[in-house]
C-alpha cells in the first residue's frame, strides 16, 4: 500500500513570487527554483503562467539569489543576506 508524503505546509509570498519571476526571466530551471523554495515545480509553473501572483512584478536581477542548482534552501540564503 502506498501513502502520500505529508504536505510541506510551505506557502509562497508575494516577495517569493517576485524572486521566482526574476529567476525565470534570468533563465533558471524550474526544478532548481522549486528546490530553492521547497515547493513543487507546479507552483513555479503557476507563477510563470500567471494563474498565481499575476499582479506581482519581477524582482530586479541584483535582488536574486545566485543561479542554481541550490544546495541550501531559501531560508539559509535570506539569513546570510541580512548579515
Amino acid at each position: 500500500m502506498y501513502t502520500r508524503a505529508e504536505p510541506s505546509r510551505l506557502s509562497l509570498t508575494e516577495a517569493d513570487a517576485a524572486l521566482i519571476k526574476g529567476m525565470i526571466r534570468r533563465g533558471d530551471r524550474h526544478h532548481d527554483i522549486a528546490a530553492f523554495f521547497g515547493v513543487n515545480q507546479g507552483r513555479i509553473a503557476e507563477i510563470k503562467d500567471g494563474s498565481r501572483f499575476s499582479d506581482v512584478q519581477s524582482a530586479d536581477p541584483d535582488e536574486l539569489p545566485p543561479r542554481g542548482p541550490y544546495l541550501t534552501p531559501k531560508v539559509t540564503w535570506m539569513e546570510n543576506r541580512l548579515r
